[in-house]
C-alpha cells in the first residue's frame, strides 16, 4: 500500500454557541475532561480547510503558497500532459481516459501517479485502474458536468436488486473504481465536487428515470486509501465502499447543504469494511478504518449497510470489522452515524468511538425492520459527545421501506450486543429511544459513563422497549425500567421487573 502524506490542517469555528454558557457545564463533569482535550487537539485538524462556508462552521483561508506535490509513485504525470485544461469551461473527459489508460500500462513498474493542478477541470465521469493515485493538487477542483446524459448506466447492485429510488438500471459513480488493487486518491485537500444541485432538483420535481449515482464508488476492490481531499455535493451517496477489503479513509472533508440536498449520505460502507488486513487476502479480512474526518451533509454522515431485504439476505455479504474513530459530523435530516436500515446481509464487529455529533437531528441510530433478516451484533460505542442534538442514540424495528413486495415479513433481524461507554453532552431533547419490539427484541445492550445535559425535564425521556440489557453503575439521566442496574464493579444491584415495558413518546 502506498503511503501518503499527512498533510492538511484545518480550524473549526462554530457559531451559534454561547461557550460562555456551554464550557462550565460541559467540565462540570471530570469524566467529560478527556473529551475535552480531544477535541481541542483534534480541531487542530480543520486548519487545512479553506475557503468554504458550511451551516454553522466557517472555513477560513490562510496566506499558504502551494506546495510542491509528492511522486508517490515511480512514474508521475500531470493531466496537462493529456491536454487537460482547468478553467472550469473546457470538458476534460478524454484526457484523464488518457492519463488513466497510459497508467494502466504501467502495472509490472509499480503504477503511476496522475497529478491534478489547481484549477477548475470540469469533465464527464471516468474510471481509475489499479496500481494508481490520484493526486489533488492545492486549490484543483475536478467538477463533474451536471447533464445526466454523460453519466453511464450500471446495472443495480445485486444486494438491492432494484435501482434504490427506481426500478432498473441506475447511473454509475462520477468517479468509479471496479475490480482494482491499489488505489490512492489523495492531495494537499483538492475537492471533488459533483455539482449535485441540478440532480437533487430533477429528483424533488420527479424528472429521473434513473436512481441517482454516487460521486465515487468502489466495487470488488481491495486496497483502498482515500485521504487529505475534499468531497462535496454529490448526486446522491458521496463515497461508497461496496464488497471491498483493506479500505483507509483518512481526514477526509466530505460535505453537501444540509437541507435540501436528498441522500447525500457521507460515507455508505457496504457488504464488507475498510482498514488494515497486514497484506492477507482472505475471506475473513474485510475491514474498514474511517478516521479523522469533518462530515456536514445532507442525509446520514455514515451509514453502514449489507444490503435489502431478500437480495441482501441472497448476497449473504456482512459488512464486519469497521473502525470509526476521531469524527466530526452534523446531519440535520437523519444520523450522524447510521447502521441500517438495509443490513439484511448482517453487520458486527463495529466499534465507533471519539465521536463528536452537533446540531443534528439524531446523533447514532441503528434502523431495521420485519423482512431485512440478517443480524446488527457486536457493536460498539465510545467517548460519544453530543452537543444540541435531537436525539441522542436511536435503535429503531419498524423502519419499513421495501424493494418490492417480495420480501418476506418473517424474516426477522436479530439486534444484540451493542455497548455505550463514555457518553457525555448538552442540549439533547432525547439521550436514548430504543424501540423494540415483540417481533424484534433488543438484547443484551449496556450503557455505562453517561452523563447528558437535556432541555427537556419529562418524566420518561430515556425511552425503551422491549429491550433486554443493562446499566453500569450511575447514569445521567436515569434509565428506563427496563434494564438491570449493576454497581461499577459489576455486581447486581436491581433484577428489571418487565424488559417489555414500553414508555416510547415521540410528541418530544
Amino acid at each position: 500500500m502506498v503511503e501518503t502524506l499527512g498533510i492538511g490542517r484545518f480550524q473549526l469555528q462554530q457559531n451559534r454557541v454561547d461557550l460562555k454558557r456551554w464550557v462550565p457545564a460541559f467540565l462540570s463533569s471530570h469524566k467529560t475532561l478527556f473529551t475535552v482535550l480531544w477535541m481541542a487537539a483534534f480541531a487542530s485538524v480543520f486548519l487545512w480547510q479553506r475557503n468554504t462556508v458550511v451551516g454553522g462552521f466557517s472555513f477560513l483561508k490562510w496566506g499558504v503558497s502551494t506546495r510542491p506535490i509528492p511522486r508517490l509513485r515511480p512514474v508521475a504525470f500531470n493531466l496537462t500532459d493529456f491536454g487537460g485544461v482547468g478553467d472550469g469551461v473546457t470538458v476534460n473527459t478524454e484526457a484523464f481516459e488518457r492519463a488513466v489508460a497510459a497508467i494502466s500500462k504501467l502495472r509490472k513498474r509499480g503504477g503511476g501517479q496522475l497529478n491534478v493542478p489547481p484549477g477548475r477541470w470540469l469533465t464527464a465521469p471516468f474510471n481509475l485502474t489499479s496500481h494508481m493515485t490520484l493526486f489533488l493538487a492545492e486549490d484543483s477542483e475536478i467538477l463533474a458536468l451536471e447533464n445526466e446524459k454523460y453519466w453511464p448506466l450500471m446495472p443495480p447492485l445485486p444486494s438491492y436488486g432494484y435501482g434504490r429510488e427506481h426500478i432498473g438500471p441506475r447511473y454509475g459513480s462520477f468517479i468509479h473504481c471496479q475490480n482494482l488493487k491499489d488505489v490512492v486518491i489523495t492531495g494537499h485537500n483538492g475537492t471533488i465536487n459533483g455539482q449535485g444541485k441540478a440532480w437533487w432538483k430533477k429528483y424533488r420535481q420527479k424528472l429521473l428515470n434513473h436512481t441517482r449515482g454516487p460521486l465515487v464508488q468502489i466495487m470488488w476492490s481491495s486496497d483502498i486509501v482515500i485521504s487529505n481531499i475534499t468531497l462535496r455535493d454529490s448526486p446522491f451517496w458521496t463515497l461508497h465502499p461496496y464488497d471491498c477489503k483493506n479500505v483507509t479513509v483518512r481526514n477526509v472533508t466530505i460535505l453537501a447543504p444540509v437541507f435540501e440536498a436528498p441522500n447525500t449520505d457521507g460515507i455508505d460502507p457496504g457488504s464488507w469494511a475498510v482498514g488494515f488486513c497486514m497484506g492477507a487476502e482472505n475471506d475473513s479480512c474485510e475491514d474498514m478504518v474511517i478516521e479523522d474526518c469533518y462530515i456536514s451533509v445532507g442525509d446520514d454522515a455514515i451509514a453502514i449497510k449489507s444490503g435489502w431485504d431478500q437480495y441482501g439476505i441472497a448476497y449473504g455479504k456482512p459488512s464486519m470489522n469497521i473502525l470509526i474513530r476521531n469524527l466530526v459530523v452534523r446531519s440535520m435530516v437523519s444520523a450522524g452515524v447510521s447502521i441500517g436500515s438495509e443490513m439484511s446481509g448482517g453487520v458486527s464487529n463495529v466499534t465507533v468511538e471519539n465521536l463528536l455529533v452537533w446540531s443534528s437531528r439524531r446523533a447514532v441510530r441503528i434502523k431495521t425492520a420485519p423482512g431485512r433478516g440478517g443480524y446488527v451484533r457486536d457493536i460498539k460505542y465510545r467517548n460519544l459527545t453530543f452537543d444540541n442534538v435531537r436525539v441522542g442514540i436511536v435503535i429503531k424495528t419498524d423502519y419499513n421501506e421495501h424493494p418490492d413486495e417480495g420480501y418476506d415479513p418473517k424474516a426477522l433481524p436479530v439486534l444484540r450486543d451493542i455497548s455505550f461507554i463514555g457518553v457525555h453532552g448538552q442540549g439533547v431533547r432525547v439521550p436514548v429511544r430504543i424501540h423494540g419490539s415483540e417481533e424484534i427484541t433488543v438484547r443484551n445492550i449496556t450503557f455505562q459513563d453517561m452523563s447528558v445535559g437535556l432541555t427537556y425535564k419529562k418524566k420518561h425521556i430515556f425511552q425503551c422497549a422491549f429491550v433486554h440489557g443493562r446499566v453500569i453503575g450511575t447514569i445521567f439521566p436515569a434509565p428506563c425500567e427496563n434494564l438491570d442496574l449493576y454497581d461499577e464493579q459489576g455486581q447486581l444491584v436491581k433484577r428489571s421487573a418487565s424488559q417489555n415495558i414500553t414508555d416510547i413518546d415521540y410528541d418530544f
